[in-house]
């Protein structure tokens, strides 16, 4: 069983991205798992950006552990700064993602 999970949250759904963010940041937080990591992606990245309830919860996690967002939709969105003020490192995820997957990260998608 892995003890490494990254939590990918892309979904613009507010309660569904808010729910895997609270196991996000519960996981990490409590040390659940060995290891958390999370990567907003797409339409998750303006609804962090735009909603102060969701952008709240991913600023929380950016305390907590490593946390992304795709630096390609941010930029193309126009987005980037503002995601950045809640700590969240901007870089191109696909990379990221990947690399997770080969160093034995199980994958949470919401």
């Amino acid at each position: 069983m892995a003890d490494k999970v990254v939590v990918i949250i892309a979904t613009k759904e507010k309660e569904k991205a808010i729910t895997g963010m609270m196991y996000a940041k519960n996981a990490a937080k409590n040390k659940w798992l060995k290891d958390v990591k999370v990567v907003f992606f797409g339409p998750a990245e303006k609804l962090i950006a735009e909603d102060e309830e969701a952008g709240a919860y991913a600023a929380d996690i950016a305390q907590l552990t490593e946390t992304y967002a795709c630096k390609y939709l941010s930029d193309r969105d126009n987005i980037s700064d503002k995601i950045r003020k809640q700590n969240i490192k901007i870089e191109n995820v696909g990379t990221i993602i990947s690399d997770y997957v080969k160093d034995g990260y199980e994958t949470m998608v919401w």
